[in-house]
C-alpha cells in the first residue's frame, strides 16, 4: 500500500548534467518498496506531480533513491531541493520487477533515464547479474560505479562512442548471448529500445520484463494519461502503465501499438 508524506532529503548530489541523485528518509516506503516501482513527487507550484523512478532501497537505513533528469520547469523545481529540505512524495506505486531464485542469472538492461531503475534490481542479484547501460555520450554515463560496488559485470554503450562500446545495447546484448544465457532480462528505456531487446530474447527464448516510459498524471490508475495496448490471454486490451506497470512481461506489451 502506497503511502503519502513529506520526508527530509539526507544526500543530494549532481551524477551529471542535469541529473541529479537524492536519497530520501522514509522507513516506512523503503519497507514497502520494491525494484521497479516509483513515486510521484510534488514540484512547488505545480498541480501535478511527477512520476521518478525509484533507483534504490535500503530497507536497513529506512531510505529510497531517486536519480532524475531535469526535463522540464516542474522537474527543474524538485532538483532546487537540498539536503536537509523536506520532500512530498506517494510511494510506492506501481508493479515491480519480480526477482527469481538465489540460483538465477540476470542480465539488467537501461537506456539513458531508463538505467536508474536497474540499480534496484541488479542488487537483487549482485554477482549473478550483468548490466548493459547505454548512454549518448560518456558525459551523461551514470551509475557505473554503483553496479561495480553491487558486484555486477558492466557493460557501458554509448551511441558517439566516447566510452565502452560504440552503438546501442542491442549490439551488446546480441554479443553477450552469444557466449552466455541469463535466466531473465530486465529492460527500461525508450519503446524502440526495448523492441529491439525483446525481439533479441524472444529469438534466444529468454524470459523478459520490461519497465515502460509513459507520461503518468495520477499515478494510481484513476486517469487515461498513461495507457498502453498489452495483449492478456489472445485478447487486446489497454492497461494503466501506472497501475498495471511500470513493469510487464514482454509477452504482454505491444510493441508495434
Amino acid at each position: 500500500m502506497y503511502k503519502q508524506g513529506k520526508y527530509p532529503i539526507t544526500e543530494k548530489c549532481a551524477a551529471a548534467k542535469g541529473i541529479f541523485d537524492i536519497t530520501v528518509k522514509c522507513p516506512e516506503i523503503a519497507a514497502e518498496a520494491q525494484a521497479g516501482q516509483f513515486a510521484q513527487i510534488a514540484a512547488e507550484g505545480f498541480f501535478l506531480r511527477r512520476p521518478i523512478s525509484i533507483c534504490d532501497i535500503d530497507k536497513e537505513a529506512g531510505t529510497i533513491r531517486f536519480v532524475f533528469e531535469v526535463r522540464g520547469k516542474g522537474t527543474e523545481k524538485i532538483a532546487e531541493l537540498n539536503k536537509g529540505n523536506m520532500i512530498d512524495i506517494i510511494a510506492p506505486l506501481g508493479k515491480g520487477f519480480k526477482v527469481l531464485d538465489a540460483d538465477k542469472k540476470a542480465l539488467c538492461i537501461g537506456g539513458g533515464i531508463g538505467v536508474p531503475p536497474m540499480v534496484g534490481i541488479a542488487k537483487e542479484y549482485g554477482e549473478r547479474a550483468a548490466v548493459i547501460s547505454g548512454f549518448r555520450t560518456s558525459a551523461v554515463a551514470i551509475l557505473q560505479e554503483d553496479f561495480k560496488t553491487a558486484g555486477c559485470e558492466t557493460i557501458l554503450c554509448t551511441d558517439d562512442g566516447t566510452a565502452g562500446i560504440h552503438g546501442f545495447v542491442t549490439v551488446a546484448l546480441e554479443e553477450y548471448l552469444q557466449s552466455k544465457k541469463p535466466d531473465i532480462i530486465y529492460a527500461c528505456g525508450p519503446m524502440p529500445m526495448l523492441k529491439g531487446i525483446v525481439d533479441i530474447a524472444e529469438k534466444y527464448r529468454i524470459e523478459t520484463q520490461v519497465s515502460l516510459e509513459q507520461r503518468m498524471a495520477c499515478g494510481v490508475g484513476a486517469c487515461l494519461g498513461c495507457v498502453c495496448r498489452t495483449v492478456k490471454d489472445g485478447r487486446e486490451i489497454y492497461s494503466h502503465v501506472c497501475k498495471d506497470g511500470p513493469v510487464f512481461d514482454s509477452k504482454e506489451v505491444d510493441f508495434n501499438g
